[in-house]
């Protein structure tokens, strides 16, 4: 009931949007958007068929595993 009376008080509602943590968090938002966006088009991402984005992902994941059980390893050894 509180949170149905806070969603419909327009001046709550406008005084939020106008301040600087939302405002800024916004920005964030759209920046990463764009961000990814343009590093999808320059890996020729967009456009690609399904099955292939999911092997790129498989594929991605794959080296993040990798990756991260050698940097495992080259702690053990150096301890």
């Amino acid at each position: 009931m509180i949170l149905r009376y806070l969603a419909n008080n327009e001046q709550l509602i406008q005084r939020l949007a106008d301040s600087y943590p939302l405002r800024r968090a916004a920005q964030m938002v759209l920046s990463a958007y764009y961000r990814s966006r343009s590093i999808a088009e320059q890996q020729k991402l967009i456009g690609m068929s399904p099955e292939r984005l999911q092997q790129v992902i498989r594929n991605f994941k794959t080296n993040v595993q990798k990756e991260i059980e050698n940097a495992k390893n080259d702690l053990s050894k150096k301890k």
